[in-house]
């Protein structure tokens, strides 16, 4: 018997830290197959999770029925769980920085829970090497046992992305690792409880940690090179997007496309790769330069959007601009690390009066973290728009909609390239 039998049939707790993207909806899975304590330090979350609500508003209520959870603050009630999975946030600071603290004191929690059997299980994006050299001596040191004799440990890379409806986490595949091989045995059947297509066994934890990590590099890295493309697109005089369907009609013809990086995975994680890369004396190349592209994006459109007001013969100081979209990707209501802001900062800089709305950015939040009051609606006339996120909501915007909105000789920038071939009475531009 092993602690995957004792908690298929209740006799353990599954404790998930984090309840956020990540660690809540797997706490939902688990809490139809198990019982499950759910771990977070923000009450005001947990109250609206006690009621049946995502705070993220990524899960429906319906998932809440029936689920056998207790959302709590408390250690004392952490302690009652024998497998933790610890999902909290790795975000980077502002010098692009790993900043590990949540991670840390997510495993100075665990560490004083920990007993004698229990498993450890972390899913937080992190460097290769982590884990182990980081995170389990903190765990040894807080509970006085020893890593793989009294207690194992693993890593199970998550692979949740805000938004989706089609990849959710019981529909995609799951990487897992652990201490030895008992153990991975014993961290694959529980999470293959909740993953139908099944897990992927790595060898070793450190071989998890870097399948995660250079899963979004590379998505960074390509989508560098069609930014760069754009700018250099732009400049010919040509539509990238244009370039991209003839080119697309190529078998093996990759389709990536330009746009704003953030968030807190394709726009954070790279940097935990330099980092690590840089402690083992070696500059990287290729990866820092997809970041540097990416990351100055954001400034690019507005410079752009800046230069096409002044060539139709507009002023630009109280030049008036309303952009659309706030969130760092469509669909979401998640700002983190949106580089929308860039864009804004870039016109606020020129002395642009800019209005910001957005159908799921809780304005509060846009307030508490860039010190934007969102707007409701449109408010009179602009002289550029901008369609910064791809949302639902803004896909099928007839285009006398936007000529309602604009001055005399209105710009309509479009960065994701919803409007392209749509758009004959307002000057357009995209990436």
């Amino acid at each position: 018997m092993g602690i995957f039998e004792d908690i298929k049939e209740k006799k353990c707790k599954i404790g998930v830290i984090g309840l956020g993207y990540v660690g809540l909806p797997l706490a939902m899975e688990f809490a139809h197959h198990a019982s499950v304590i759910g771990f977070d330090i923000n009450e005001s979350n947990l109250q609206k999770m006690r009621e049946g609500h995502d705070p993220c508003r990524e899960l429906d209520d319906t998932v809440f029925e029936g689920a056998d959870i207790l959302f709590t603050s408390s250690l004392d009630d952490l302690r009652k769980a024998n497998f933790y999975i610890v999902a909290v946030p790795t975000p980077i600071d502002e010098h692009n920085m790993p900043d590990l603290r949540p991670l840390l004191a997510a495993t100075e929690s665990v560490g004083k829970c920990l007993k004698v059997g229990d498993y450890v299980v972390y899913e937080s994006t992190v460097y290769p090497g982590c884990t182990e050299e980081d995170c389990v001596p903190i765990l040894e040191r807080l509970s006085g046992l020893k890593a793989g004799a009294d207690f194992k440990f693993g890593y199970s890379p998550e692979r949740i992305n805000p938004g989706e409806k089609v990849h959710t986490l019981p529909n995609t595949v799951k990487i897992v690792s652990a201490c030895d091989d008992e153990a991975l045995q014993q961290v694959a059947q529980v999470y293959e409880m909740v993953v139908k297509p099944g897990v992927h066994r790595a060898p070793s934890v450190k071989v998890a940690e870097a399948a995660k990590i250079i899963e979004n590099t590379q998505r960074d890295v390509n989508i560098a090179l069609m930014n760069e493309l754009s700018i250099i697109f732009g400049r010919i005089g040509i539509n990238t997007y244009d370039v991209l369907e003839a080119a697309g009609t190529k078998w093996n013809f990759l389709p990536f496309y330009p746009g704003l990086v953030g968030g807190h995975c394709i726009g954070v994680d790279p940097y935990y790769l330099v980092y690590k890369a840089a402690e083992l004396k070696y500059h990287t190349q290729l990866i820092s330069a997809g970041r540097f592209v990416n990351d100055s994006m954001g400034g690019y459109i507005g410079k752009k959007v800046v230069k096409q007001i002044l060539s139709y013969g507009k002023p630009i100081l109280n030049a008036r601009i309303l952009v659309m979209g706030m969130t760092f990707k469509e669909n979401v209501a998640d700002i983190r690390n949106s580089k929308v802001i860039d864009i804004i900062n870039e016109f606020k800089d020129y002395g642009v009066t800019v209005d910001v709305v957005d159908p799921y950015a809780e304005p509060d939040q846009v307030e508490k973290f860039y010190g934007i009051s969102l707007a409701e609606k449109p408010q009179g006339k602009y002289d550029a728009v901008v369609v910064a996120v791809a949302h639902n909501a803004y896909k099928n915007i007839p285009e006398d909609d936007f000529v309602q909105l604009c001055n005399e000789n209105g710009i309509l920038v479009d960065v994701k390239g919803l409007y392209r071939n749509k758009i004959t009475k307002l000057h357009y531009w995209s990436l």
